[in-house]
Formats: structure tokens, C-alpha cells, sequence
């Protein structure tokens, strides 16, 4: 089985015969018929050959040395260069025309190191170097155990026709690979980016990432690493573990992608289903393993034999997907299974061709069509990170909807306690003012009514009793309006509404009232507080003092407010000041200070 890339070559080299080269007026040559000698297990035999040579096949994969003698006429010498074109040769090689050196490609003596089988190989021969009559081609190769050693047909002839048919399939082979591995990190890279930055919340102890994503992500990184290969002609490693490594790539690519179907096909939440998971680990175990054996046993068996029998699980289960497609259709199913069957069946091809077969210079067509895969991956990634977009969309739209109807909801009942909370201070509002009233208004009037009943009372006392009444009536309204913490505005309505009286009293007034800062402490209530002991302070002046000076001081100092009222009368006790003016202080955290004798009384507070 030569493939389509045989017939390919061969219509190349029918082209070039055809078309010989101007100045030479030779065709394009084809070597196949010569001799080989080759060295396995320190036994030399040399017989006939006819290429190409599958060393794997014609040694049974043991590792060893060979040497190819390919004799080949030309009529006359050519005048101008010519090229050697080596579709597939390795492990590592030399190249001798005519006994002198053209190429060397690897260390011959030592094993398992270099690989140069992986790409198509084209050396420039100097004319000078051919002669009419007989020429011979000498190959010398090294081959490792498993590696694909061997040697195909070699094209000779001149340069521009013999590169031709090179670069064909040196761009099939290498470039196309290339394009390959960076497709395939591109599908990788989305589908790791979307697995990581897609996630449901919705699920059952917490949130869980898409696992369609991950094994589409994973899928694409191992087969970009094993696709790789055809270009990295001296691995980092081992040919042994380098050899596994690639194997396990493989595996991990056919594993990753039949997970990939499973969640695809939504299988992946029924609990019969459980055994896929361990049936995939598995096949990628048990395929390193027995690469790991077929390369340090020379013995390629295992390895054939377990890729075949997960070809048998991998077309049955890729057959199930397709019936269970056709059954129930949609696009990522479709997309997937055609890629799928069609990627089976090239595997099966290259299985066929390139672990049994003894074709050589052929290579394997899964890293063609897995193009296909991938683009199904991709496909199905975007639909679904699209189905996932437009569904965050009418989440965000619901949510948005909730939100604006709670807001509504929020701003009614927002304005409905806010008119609650207008009422309910107005209500306040009356009720201090009653009681403000009662303690105040309503305590001079009953003491006037006594007054009035006791038949004793002068009248300049019930006199005095009724106009603290009204003052106090006066002082209550004037709290209504009063700013909290504004100390100045609160001493210029208590002299407005008490100077006519002192006046009247024959009481001078002296006033030594700084511009005040606001007090933060003295909220409304405080703020009635301190009005209504002052007023008790300047009344208790004209009832009881019999002063005719009365000074009010007020002033900041180092942040701390000091109000002083000072009279020059008779004096009292300040050992056992009253109570009223005591308790009011402590109510609005004010530091009361009393001094008081015969012609000079001060009462002090202070606020820090």
C-alpha cells in the first residue's frame, strides 16, 4: 500500500523525465537496484536489495548498522549541479557519491540519539563530482530499534527538477506539520482559557468548570506535542523514553477525544457510563507500557498489538456515537462524528500501512484529517461558550429585571417610611414641645395658681411667676428653629427675649460673647438642655440675687467652650448648688463650676 503521496511521487518523477534539464539533456533518476550489507548482533551479511528497505521488517526491529551500494549510468557528465533527493532515511545517515563525502546526518556510532527519518532530505552534487560511464551511490545508516530506519528510493538528477518533487513533499511533511502543531495550541489555548474562566455555581458543593473544555484543551496539547516531533530531529531525551512520551501523547489525544465525545453526547451524566473514565485511563496506561517494552525488547509486537486493540475500542465506541448521532442529530454531535469516523478510519489506514506493511517512505495521514477533529472541536467549543454567553445574557437580563423591580419595590417602601418617619418626628416634635410646656410653661402657671390661692402672694411676686411663664413660653418656641450646636445663636435668642426684663428688673447687662465655633456634642435635646439652665441661671438672678450687673461671658480656649454668667448680688451656698442646674449639666456633658460670694457669683460651664 503506497498511498496517494506514492502516486504523487510518482507522477513527480514522470515530470521530470519528461522535462530534462536544459543543459545537461539527462532525465531524472531513480535509484532502487543495488546491495546491502548490514550488521545486527555482531553477525555481517550483505545480499541484493531492491528499495525501499524497511529495516524494522527486514531485521525484526533489532537495532544495527547498514551499508547500501547503488550503482547507477549516465551517458555523459552534466554540466551543470545536481540534487540527491531521500524521501524517508534514518535513524542517522551518510551519503558518499563516487567515494567522496556529501552528507553526514547523526553520530553513526552511537545509538539512539538523533533521528533524521522524519523529514524528506535533499543534498546538492556538484557536477564535477559525476562521470560518464558508472557511478556508485553509497548509504550508510544507523537504525534504531523502532524508530522507521531504513532507506527509500533515491531520485537523482538535475537540481531544479529533482527539488521540485522535494519541496512538495518536504512541505506536506514538515510544513504542514508545523501548521499543525500551531493550530492545534490554538484550539488547545481557547478551550484551556474557557475551561478555566467558565464555571457553573449552580452545582452542589460549589462551583464546577465545564469538563468539555478541559479534555477539548487537552486533546489539542498532546497531539500538538506529538505532531511536534516530525521537526525536532534530536529529542531532549532518550530514545526510549522520548519514544514513549510520544506514544503517550497519542493516547492521551485518542483518550482526551473520546472523553470529549462522551460529554458531547451529555453520556457523561448517566451513572452507567462510570467505566468510560477507567476505560480511558486504562488504554493511555496500558499503551505506554507496552511501548516501553516493544522499545527496550526490540520487539515492536506489543505495541502493534495493543494499538490494535485500541483500535477495536475506539471504533466500536466512535460506531455507537454515530448510530446514537443519527438517532438524535444536532450540530455538535454531527460535527464530531464525522470528524471522528473519518479520523478512525485513517488510523486504521496507518496502522495497516506503517506497523504491518513493508512500504517504506510513507507516513502517517491521522495528522492530516485530525485537522477535521479539531475543527469540530473548535466549533463545538464556540457553540457552547456562545449557548453559555447568551444564556449569562438573559441571566444578566432577568437579573437586571429582579433588580429594577426590587428597587422599585425598595424606593415605595422607602417613601412610604420616610413619610412615616416625618410624622413620627413631627409627632416627637409635639410632644416635646408639650412637654417642654408642662415642665416649664405648665410648672410657673400651676406656681402662680398656688400662689394666687393662698391669698399671701404680693403681687410683684405672682407677677414675677407669670412672666417666667411666658419667657419660658417664648424659649420653647425659639428651640423649634434652634441649629444644633450653634451656642452663639442659642445666647442671642435668650438675650433678645430676657434683656427687656432685666431692663425692667433695673439689671445691667454686660455682654462678652466671642464668635463660637459649633459644638458637635449638642445635638437638638442637648441643645434645650443647656437653654433651659441658662435661663434657670439668669432667673434665679432676678428672683433671688438682688444684683444690678449681670455679665454673660462666652469663649473658646484650646478647643474648649467656657460660658460664664456673673452677678455682683448678695450670693448663696456654692457648696450645695441646686439641683436643677446639676443634673441639666450632667445630662449634656458640661463641667459646672460654682463660686459665689457677697458681690460676685460665677457660674461656669465648660465643654471640652
Amino acid at each position: 500500500m503506497r498511498g496517494w503521496r506514492a502516486a504523487a511521487m510518482a507522477l513527480l518523477v514522470c515530470w521530470a523525465c519528461a522535462f530534462a534539464s536544459a543543459h545537461t539533456g539527462a532525465a531524472v533518476l531513480e535509484l532502487r537496484q543495488g546491495s546491502v550489507s548490514s550488521t545486527v548482533d555482531g553477525q555481517a551479511t550483505t545480499a541484493p536489495v531492491e528499495l525501499p528497505y524497511n529495516w524494522d521488517h527486514e531485521q525484526h526491529a533489532r537495532p544495527g548498522m547498514a551499508s547500501f551500494s547503488l550503482p547507477f549510468t549516465l551517458p555523459g557528465r552534466p554540466d551543470g549541479p545536481w540534487a540527491l533527493y531521500l524521501q524517508r532515511i534514518g535513524s542517522t545517515f551518510e551519503v558518499r557519491l563516487n567515494g567522496e563525502l556529501l552528507r553526514v546526518h547523526g553520530d553513526l556510532s552511537h545509538g539512539n540519539g538523533a533521528d533524521y527519518a522524519k523529514s524528506p532530505r535533499s543534498l546538492m552534487i556538484p557536477a564535477q563530482l559525476l562521470r560518464a560511464g558508472t557511478n556508485l551511490l553509497e548509504v550508510r545508516l544507523r537504525a534504531d530499534s523502532g524508530r522507521r530506519a531504513g532507506l527509500s528510493p533515491v531520485l537523482i538528477g538535475p537540481a531544479d527538477d529533482v527539488l521540485a518533487a522535494f519541496s512538495v513533499d518536504y512541505a506536506w511533511r514538515f510544513t504542514g506539520s508545523v501548521l499543525l502543531v500551531g493550530f492545534s495550541v490554538v484550539v488547545g489555548a481557547i478551550a484551556l482559557a474557557l475551561w478555566l474562566t467558565q464555571s457553573d455555581s449552580g452545582v452542589a458543593g460549589g462551583r464546577r468548570r465545564e469538563p468539555v473544555y478541559f479534555w477539548a484543551a487537552l486533546a489539542e496539547f498532546c497531539w500538538a506535542l506529538r505532531v511536534a516531533d516530525a521537526a525536532i530531529a534530536t529529542p531532549p531525551i532518550g530514545w526510549v523514553g522520548w519514544g514513549t512520551l510520544m506514544t503517550a501523547c497519542y493516547s492521551g489525544w485518542a483518550a482526551s477525544a473520546m472523553l470529549f465525545c462522551h460529554h458531547v453526547a451529555g453520556w457523561d451524566r448517566h451513572p452507567r457510563m462510570r467505566w468510560m473514565g477507567w476505560s480511558m485511563a486504562l488504554m493511555f496506561f496500558g499503551s505506554i507500557a507496552c511501548c516501553w517494552i516493544s522499545l527496550s525488547r526490540a520487539d515492536p509486537r506489543w505495541l502493534t498489538g495493543w494499538l490494535a486493540l485500541e483500535l477495536v475500542g475506539v471504533i466500536g465506541y466512535i460506531g455507537v456515537f454515530a448510530v446514537a448521532t443519527v438517532r438524535r442529530p444536532d450540530t455538535g454531535r454531527v460535527l464530531v462524528g464525522s470528524a471522528a469516523v473519518l479520523t478512525v478510519l485513517v488510523a486504521l489506514r496507518d496502522w495497516a500501512v506503517i506497523r504491518l506493511s513493508d512500504s517504506y517512505g510513507e507516513t502517517t495521514w491521522v495528522r492530516y484529517t485530525s485537522v477535521f477533529f479539531g475543527i469540530a472541536l473548535l466549533a463545538i467549543v464556540l457553540e457552547r461558550f456562545q449557548a453559555a454567553s447568551t444564556q449569562a445574557r438573559n441571566l444578566l437580563g432577568t437579573l437586571a429585571a429582579r433588580v429594577a423591580d426590587r428597587e422599585r419595590e425598595l424606593a415605595s417602601t422607602y417613601a412610604r417610611l420616610d413619610a412615616t418617619s416625618r410624622e413620627q418626628a413631627r409627632t416627637l416634635e409635639r410632644e416635646r414641645i408639650l412637654r417642654d410646656m408642662h415642665d416649664g410653661v405648665g410648672s410657673h402657671i400651676s406656681a402662680a395658681i398656688h400662689q394666687i390661692q393662698s391669698g399671701q402672694a404680693r403681687p410683684s411676686e405672682l407677677m414675677r411667676t407669670l412672666r417666667d411663664s411666658l419667657d419660658q413660653l417664648k424659649l420653647s418656641i425659639d428651640a423649634i428653629h434652634m441649629p444644633p450646636g450653634d451656642v452663639g445663636a442659642l445666647l442671642a435668642a435668650l438675650r433678645y427675649r430676657l434683656e427687656p426684663r432685666l431692663a425692667a428688673s433695673s439689671v445691667g447687662l454686660e455682654w462678652a460673647v466671642d464668635e463660637l465655633e459649633p459644638v458637635a456634642r449638642l445635638d437638638a435635646p442637648a441643645m434645650r438642655q443647656l437653654q433651659f439652665l441658662l435661663f434657670e441661671v439668669i432667673s434665679n438672678v432676678l428672683q433671688h440675687a438682688g444684683a444690678s450687673v449681670l455679665r454673660i461671658e462666652a469663649a473658646m480656649h484650646e478647643g474648649v467652650l467656657r460660658l460664664r454668667a456673673v452677678d455682683n448680688g448678695r450670693g448663696f451656698d456654692a457648696s450645695q448648688p441646686p439641683r436643677a442646674l446639676r443634673q441639666r449639666a450632667q445630662a449634656i456633658g458640661a463641667h459646672l463650676a460654682l463660686e459665689s460670694q457677697p458681690g460676685r457669683t460665677v457660674v461656669q460651664l465648660a465643654f471640652p
